[in-house]
């Protein structure tokens, strides 16, 4: 049984969350505030964490930001907020993943259960991947660029592993985000995976205007190239 925290502060939401994350053998806990966030974050622990951007006494960004500081949890934001602003904000922060309401709850429940089966992976495979002047060690979910720390967001790091055990390979959009989420393409914005592409690379690459790692293959999708070099 997973552990969730969910903050939101509309009661019919929380209702019905509740309900449906129960229903699927999860524990929940609920906040409606930043304030009882914080006060329940001190007191337990969780394996994921659900958080409303719009809050009486802040913003779901917030509690992020204090999360991140001492824990890599699992984060979804679900925000009736839409703009490209506000995706790369809640992703640049830590968040693995950006719902916008209103949404399908079976497309939540999908991406819920993705990540905590991620998270376990991940918790479990040792070793490293080399590649390109890139390594991961996968143990402590850390990226170095030639030996540097590369600080990458949760999101991020999932998206670069998934490349670097592929190298060469072209990846199309719809694989990339059915990995990533586990659901169906037509359920994901595009333009979410764009923007991950565009922050991962302004960290890796020498010169984000010519990608030498990530390369973009037109009208087919994406690949790692393991050689270095632009193509």
């Amino acid at each position: 049984m997973s552990k969730l925290l969910l903050l939101e502060d509309d009661l019919s939401l929380i209702n019905g969350l509740s309900f449906a994350f129960q229903k699927a053998g999860h524990k929940v806990e609920v906040a409606r505030t930043l304030h009882e966030a914080e006060n329940l974050w001190q007191e337990s622990t969780y394996d994921l964490l659900v958080l409303d951007v719009s809050l009486p006494d802040g913003s779901g960004f917030e509690f992020c930001k204090k999360v991140r500081q001492t824990s890599q949890v699992p984060i979804i934001f679900l925000t009736a907020s839409d703009t490209e602003t506000s995706i790369i904000m809640g992703l640049d922060m830590g968040g693995d993943d950006y719902i916008t309401k209103p949404f399908k709850l079976a497309v939540l429940m999908s991406r819920i259960n993705a990540i905590l089966r991620r998270s376990r992976h991940f918790q479990q495979t040792p070793g490293e991947l080399c590649s390109n002047g890139i390594t991961l060690h996968l143990l402590e979910g850390r990226a170095y660029k030639n030996g540097v720390l590369v600080e990458l967001t949760a999101a991020e790091y999932r998206l670069l592993r998934f490349f670097m055990e592929r190298p060469g390979v072209i990846l199309s959009a719809e694989q990339i985000m059915g990995n990533l989420w586990d659901c169906d393409g037509n359920f994901v914005d595009g333009n979410t995976l764009a923007v991950y592409i565009r922050r991962l690379r302004a960290k890796i690459e020498d010169d984000p205007a010519r990608p030498a790692r990530i390369i973009t293959i037109r009208r087919m999708g994406y690949k790692w190239n393991a050689g270095g070099g632009t193509e």
